[in-house]
């Protein structure tokens, strides 16, 4: 028999002519033979939007449509209803007002529906309707995404071994069992899943002396996962089941492993990296997840249309090396791979030698070097040559005998992709002399250095261009690109729904190439210095990283921040260099607080004055290691130029910080950038004096900086 709000929708599609009389029976029998609402059938058959089932309901019955997306659920409100009432239910709780518990469901809810909630909870329901992707999303957020499978499993059992310290021999049968338990099992896919969903890159799983910590790495910064705060009692059944995917010993927690696993996440394979630590508290875990198949080419790595045109060049020549340089996480593999996937056709022999081989790529001979039998990257080189390569990609540069074989393979004959650990490109030359390679065979046999660093980018569902960036950022955007000012436009993410409300959805890379003409090969040969070659280089074309940074960002597919916070160090390394920002006497006087005053550019004033700081660059680094992330403090003395205030902690020198500045003149607050100077300790691990420069205050708030302090010191 056809229930109450079934026939309602079936009457209801009829009449708008939504779906014909003889597909509707059809639907009706399946939903008779699963015994599923009409609406559940309808959506799964793809014959009518959810939403559109959700309108008519609301048309017929009176009941409200919501986004709950955009609704703010109070705390109290999910204490007083079990998860695994509202998870059994699938509802999501809104609200309690005078008794009343407003629900959201995905559909209207029967009488005896609603009676056996109201029995377990004690609350009259009042329902509310919406998606139901979004009601399951709701119940991951507000509760945690593996909250109901963590109910299931035996707390008893895990208990017993919740402490490494208790891993006696006769309790690991136990643990294994543990292990393969279907509930245990789903948990850890679920730990997989969510971050696959979360486009997340690595899997943090961190034990702590009262709890566990799980995190996700998206867009290169870490995020801390919703997991209710009793997962810490399942951390070594969690572990034990990622061994057992592993293939690793379940027995040892005290010494380091290292294993893989391969997934099946709906119609994407992914290849697992899993590390383990021994820690006081427990093993901690992470977990790489990388694509099974290389998915990048070179048009989408972010390159500007002349540094393709020079990559292109680059790889089809016949022999030579090409270095890709910069920090581990910079994407350097993936570069070299989309490299490899371009020139990969049957007419080449191409060989690569990795640690660990990241993706899987057909067509092409992958080694895995095994330092602890001795494959290392130069025995490896040597065997390869035995196999008649065309091209050879090194994972890694690391000391002189790889350097040395690499240089001499692409001397005879062929072409040679590998990375150096360095922070531009210029600098990749400088390590090679260093670790002892003749400056005569780097100009024999190099053809580039390529530096490069990752950004993220603006979340394209709620970018706005930004109107109040200050005059100083945009003047410092068109002096590097050589443009006028008002050509520049800025573009930010407000955050939504989409992008986790960071304003950022995704990363891409900026490069910096420096290719070795004969100017180049007279400055090596002469072993002239990085800085040297790297300013002759930019006198003939080079654009720098930071360049091509503010590239993207006229293109608004970035932030000015997102540039700053990857490129500041190297081209401001000290505080005499930041005269790009701020003019010499300005420099003069934020750095040295002793100088005479007469010769300042700006008045100093003694005097406390309320502020705000945070760090900016490299702040979850920071955080991570103790650092507050926002702190309140008072200065000690100010000026147009920066200013010294007092702070808990010793802020490292050349970090960038937020400062909200909170002038007496009843006017809202300065806020801009600031970078550390100097670090003074006034009381040992106690009181520290931190002098900072100002760097992007805008015109008008240095101007009221300035009058403030003239008008108090006169």
């Amino acid at each position: 028999m056809i229930k109450k709000y079934d026939k309602i929708l079936y009457d209801a599609l009829i009449e708008k002519g939504i779906v014909s009389k003889e597909k509707l029976n059809s639907l009706i029998r399946e939903m008779e033979a699963l015994g599923h609402d009409l609406s559940h059938v309808l959506i799964k058959s793809g014959a009518v939007p959810e939403k559109e089932i959700l309108k008519i309901f609301s048309e017929k019955i009176g009941l409200i449509c919501v986004d709950i997306r955009t609704l703010s659920i109070n705390k109290s409100v999910l204490e007083k209803v079990p998860v695994k009432i509202a998870a059994y239910y699938k509802f999501l709780p809104i609200d309690i007002k005078d008794r009343v518990l407003t629900i959201a469901a995905s559909a209207p809810l029967e009488i005896k529906t609603q009676d056996e909630i109201r029995a377990q909870l004690g609350y009259d329901i009042d329902v509310i309707l919406a998606c139901q992707a979004d009601i399951s999303d709701g119940l991951k957020k507000y509760y945690g995404f593996a909250t109901e499978t963590l109910e299931k499993i035996s707390m008893d059992a895990v208990r017993s071994e919740s402490y490494v310290g208790e891993a006696a021999q006769e309790s690991v049968e136990d643990i294994e069992k543990l292990a393969g338990d279907a509930s245990v099992i789903k948990l850890v896919n679920q730990i997989i899943l969510e971050a696959y969903r979360k486009r997340a890159t690595d899997i943090h799983i961190e034990p702590y002396r009262q709890k566990l910590s799980l995190r996700y790495r998206i867009d290169g910064l870490l995020y801390d996962a919703n997991v209710p705060h009793e997962i810490k009692n399942f951390l070594n059944a969690i572990i034990s089941r990622i061994k057992i995917m592993s293939n690793l010993n379940i027995v040892e927690r005290r010494l380091p492993q290292d294993g893989r696993a391969v997934v099946k996440v709906q119609e994407q394979v992914l290849d697992l990296r899993i590390s383990t630590l021994p820690t006081p508290y427990g093993e901690s875990v992470v977990i790489r997840i990388l694509p099974a198949q290389m998915l990048y080419s070179l048009e989408k790595l972010g390159l500007s249309k002349m540094n393709l045109q020079i990559f292109e060049k680059l790889i089809q020549r016949p022999h030579g090396i090409i270095f890709v340089t910069g920090p581990t996480g910079s994407g350097k593999t993936t570069s070299l791979y989309a490299c490899l996937n371009r020139i990969n056709t049957k007419e080449r022999k191409i060989i690569t030698l990795e640690d660990p081989v990241e993706y899987e790529m057909s067509g092409i001979t992958q080694i895995q070097v095994m330092p602890e039998i001795g494959l290392d990257f130069a025995r490896g080189l040597r065997s390869v040559l035995r196999h008649d390569p065309d091209v050879i990609m090194v994972g890694e540069v690391r000391d002189l005998e790889t350097a040395d074989i690499a240089i001499r393979v692409a001397l005879t004959g062929h072409l040679v992709l590998s990375t150096l650990h360095t922070n531009d490109a210029a600098s990749g030359i400088t390590r090679l002399v260093d670790i002892g390679v003749e400056p005569y065979l780097i100009v024999s046999s190099v053809e580039a250095f390529i530096a490069q660093r990752l950004i993220r980018l603006i979340c394209p569902d709620c970018k706005y261009e930004d109107k109040t960036t200050p005059v100083e950022v945009e003047d410092l955007i068109a002096k590097d690109l050589g443009l006028k000012s008002k050509d520049i436009k800025v573009f930010r993410g407000k955050g939504c729904i989409n992008c986790n409300h960071t304003g950022f959805y995704g990363r891409t890379a900026i490069y910096e190439l420096l290719l070795l003409d004969d100017a180049m090969k007279d400055l090596i040969l002469k072993k002239a210095s990085s800085n040297q070659i790297n300013k002759i280089a930019r006198t003939k074309g080079m654009k720098t990283i930071r360049q091509d940074g503010w590239g993207k960002v006229i293109n608004g597919l970035t932030t000015p921040e997102e540039v700053m916070n990857i490129t500041l160090n190297k081209e401001h390394s000290s505080a005499a260099n930041i005269t790009e920002l701020v003019s010499d006497s300005e420099a003069a006087d934020a750095i040295s607080a002793s100088a005479v005053p007469d010769h300042r550019a700006y008045s100093r004033l003694e005097k406390s004055i309320n502020l705000r700081y945070r760090i900016f660059k490299s702040r979850q680094e920071l955080i991570e290691r103790g650092f507050t992330p926002e702190e309140l403090s008072v200065t000690k003395d100010i000026s147009g130029a920066g200013l010294l205030f007092v702070s808990v902690e010793a802020l490292p020198v050349d970090s960038i910080l937020e400062l909200t500045i909170e002038l007496p003149d009843g006017e809202k607050p300065i806020e801009c950038l600031a970078k550390v100077l100097r670090v003074e300790d006034v009381e040992k691990e106690k009181n520290y004096n931190i002098a900072v420069c100002f760097l992007d205050i805008t015109s008008s708030g240095r101007a009221r900086m300035n009058k403030y302090v003239v008008g108090e010191t006169e």
